[in-house]
């Protein structure tokens, strides 16, 4: 019994372990959530709105869940409330006005569970009217009312206007529905108040009807500022003048009001209840006095005005100065005069002038020079001591126009026209400029400013003419000295082309140094450039400062020759060009002799070879016979070979050579190199009929081995084989 537990220990277990099981098994889920309003979302002022938030769930125990619904208007939270039911929660709007428009969300928790709506907009029209009430119908000028605007009703943020004359006069933002305002009026007689408001829903706002209109009225209020001078007529410069301000019917203490009395922007005094100034009278100050009161309860101002003529004594001084233009340094007249004065208050004799840094030479007049510089001259005239300042008269002394520098614009060109300019560096405008040749005019201009030149265009016919140009320069009425002469280059165009070549045609050959020289009359520098006919691009191009130039080519070839032209361009920019000149490159003299040199040696070649064929034909000789050939004697003069009859005298040959091996591969033979010549002749004089050329040289050749030399000439007897003498 003592093991068993007490049994209620034993109950409480077994409940606590059902309801763990029951918890375990019990599910749910938040299957939709809906916002809506009754009776719609779009509702007139005064309609009752109830907003209504259910929440659809499906759950799979017995018992209820809590459910806690949050309902928000525009983001905030405007109601609350926790339910165990699954019925709609209702949020009523009662008498709906035009501030509970917005959007509406609403939401449920379900044991940390959520789910939220949609959002909704509720739109409530109407606005009711403003209702104006005033504290009093009948006001003193100054005095302030009280005006209430109510919006019967109406809730949220509410801004408040109220109009005078249908023109607004004060503005209120509230949070209730009426709003109180002091009002004050600045002018007397009847004026119209309304009232209206504006309800502001964020984003949007809602404007008001207008309200009933309440009719006040204004009364003056009887003070009045009073203004006061003496004298009170025709009153002088230099006169004393009081003027006063005060009050009239003043029936308010001293401390709700302020006097202030004025002339013009210019304050002279200020009091309480009365106040005074005086002052000497001047013509030239303004003629209007002001006597100002302030109420400072009601913010009253009450304004009593005076104009007053103050009669001159004397006018203001005028001055002037002759002559009307002056230059530095210059006499100079400078009159102070006032042109008028009060004939019944003073003479002209007590009004004196006065102007510095002048000294004067008579009353109002003043002489002296012109500074050199531009100067304000202000001359004061003074009587009963009134002093007055006459305007400012600003001396601009002119600079007198140096002489004239002349020049030309741009290059000079003889036979065109060109510029020229005439130019001071100092001198007031304007200045006329005379262009002047030979000593006469020939133009004039007038320079008037800065930016402005005084050009004249010219053209000449002769260089020369250039020198006979001057300048005249003028800013005043005096004579002035002409300038320089005009000292400028002319340039005279270029013509008369030419181009000589060296050496002169046409002794040109190849190998010759060619020079080609341009030349032309004009004014240098020139630039010259030589073409050859058919080439686009000079061969050469060159500036000099003289008339003619040379272009050439150190080595001629057969390749050089053609037509060439020069062409020459000055500062005139006429471009001339000369006559082609046709250049021929002939043979070299060397080429020349070498190739006659040539052709003699051939032809004399050609000479000896035939004579020697021709005296071969006529050698008749026995290769059995000695080899000795000697001159047949006289008797054989009959024989064909000896039948030429010579001139010389008889001369007899002997060649002897020496014995040596043949080569069968020479043929003819050929004589060797140690030859013996005997020349014999008759010393005893012949007859020319006995005296005969036989044309033939006996040879007669030593050889050892005559058996080789027949080995290879079978033929003895034939003479045709024999070798042809080698000379």
């Amino acid at each position: 019994m003592g093991l068993l537990p007490p049994l209620p220990l034993l109950l409480t277990f077994t409940l606590l372990s059902s309801w763990r099981v029951v918890d375990a098994q019990r599910s749910f889920t938040i299957r939709d959530m809906d916002l809506s309003f009754e009776p719609s979302a779009d509702v007139i002022r005064d309609t009752n709105v109830t907003v209504r938030c259910q929440a659809t769930v499906s759950s799979s125990g017995q018992e209820t869940l809590s459910r806690e619904y949050t309902i928000y208007k525009d983001g905030n939270i405007i109601y609350t409330k926790t339910t165990s039911t699954s019925e709609a929660v209702l949020y009523p709007l009662p008498q709906a006005r035009v501030s509970n428009s917005g959007k509406y969300k609403c939401t449920v928790n379900i044991e940390g569970e959520q789910r939220a709506s949609g959002a909704k907009k509720l739109t409530v029209t109407g606005l009711s009217k403003p209702i104006l009430h005033l504290n009093k119908g009948v006001f003193s000028e100054g005095e302030e009312l009280t005006a209430m605007c109510t919006a019967p009703n109406e809730t949220g943020s509410i801004f408040f206007y109220f109009y005078e004359d249908s023109i607004e006069i004060k503005d209120m933002k509230v949070n209730s529905n009426y709003a109180e305002a002091k009002l004050s009026f600045k002018s007397i007689g009847y004026h119209k108040i309304h009232c209206d408001y504006t309800v502001l829903v964020t984003p949007e706002s809602f404007k008001s009807g207008v309200s009933n209109i309440v009719t006040v009225s204004v009364k003056e209020l009887s003070i009045t500022p009073v203004l006061e001078m003496s004298p009170q007529s025709k009153i002088y410069e230099g006169d004393q003048l009081v003027i006063w301000c005060t009050i009239e019917n003043n029936v308010h203490t001293s401390e709700t009001m302020h006097l202030y009395l004025s002339q013009g922007n210019k304050l002279l005094s200020s009091g309480s209840t009365k106040v005074n100034h005086t002052m000497v009278a001047l013509a030239q100050d303004p003629g209007e006095f002001e006597c100002r009161l302030d109420m400072r309860m009601g913010n009253i101002v009450k304004v009593a005005t005076k104009a007053i003529s103050v009669t001159e004594l004397f006018s203001v001084p005028t001055l002037t100065m002759t002559p009307a233009e002056v230059f530095q340094r210059e006499d100079m007249r400078l009159t102070c005069k006032s042109d008028s004065y009060a004939s019944e208050r003073i003479r002209r004799e007590e009004i004196t002038y006065t102007l510095e840094p002048l000294t004067p030479r008579d009353t109002g007049v003043f002489l002296g020079k012109a500074l050199p510089y531009e100067f304000n001259y202000t001359c004061v005239a003074q009587a009963k001591g009134i002093e007055k300042h006459s305007k400012t008269l600003t001396v601009r002394p002119k600079v007198s126009v140096s002489i004239p520098k002349i020049s030309v614009i741009g290059r000079a060109v003889l036979g065109r026209p060109f510029k020229i300019l005439c130019q001071s560096d100092t001198g007031t405008f304007p200045i006329q400029y005379t262009l002047w040749k030979d000593y006469q005019p020939q133009n004039t201009t007038l320079v008037r400013h800065y930016n402005q030149q005084a050009l004249f265009t010219v053209s000449i016919s002769n260089p020369s003419d250039i020198n006979k140009f001057m300048c005249e320069a003028n800013n005043s009425k005096k004579e002035v000295p002409l300038g320089r002469k005009l000292n400028a280059s002319v340039i005279v165009p270029l013509s008369n082309p030419s181009l000589t070549v060296i050496p002169n045609l046409p002794e040109i050959s190849e190998g010759d140094h060619l020079i080609l020289i341009c030349g032309v009359t004009g004014t240098p520098p020139v630039t010259f450039s030589w073409y050859r006919v058919g080439d686009r691009k000079p061969l050469d191009a060159v500036t000099s400062n003289s008339n003619n130039t040379s272009y050439q080519v150190p080595m001629l070839s057969k390749e050089h020759s053609g037509k060439y032209y020069c062409e020459a361009v000055n500062h005139a920019n006429n471009v001339v060009q000369s006559q082609p000149v046709n250049i021929e490159v002939r043979m070299a003299l060397w080429k020349k002799a070498l190739i006659g040199g040539f052709c003699l040696l051939a032809v004399a070649v050609l000479a000896v070879v035939c004579v020697l064929c021709y005296k071969s034909k006529r050698v008749k000789v026995d290769r059995a016979a000695v080899s000795v050939w000697t001159k047949g004697p006289p008797e054989d003069a009959n024989d064909e070979e000896s039948s030429v009859e010579s001139n010389e005298p008889d001369v007899e040959y002997t060649e002897v050579v020496h014995p040596r091996a043949v080569d069968p591969a020479r043929v003819p033979l050929r004589k060797g190199t140690d030859t013996v010549y005997s020349e014999l002749q008759n010393d005893s004089p012949h007859d020319a009929a006995d005296h005969h050329d036989y044309g033939s040289v006996e040879y007669a050749e030593l050889n050892g081995e005559q058996a080789d030399i027949s080995h290879y000439h079978p033929e003895v007897n034939s003479y045709q084989d024999l070798p042809v003498p080698v000379d």
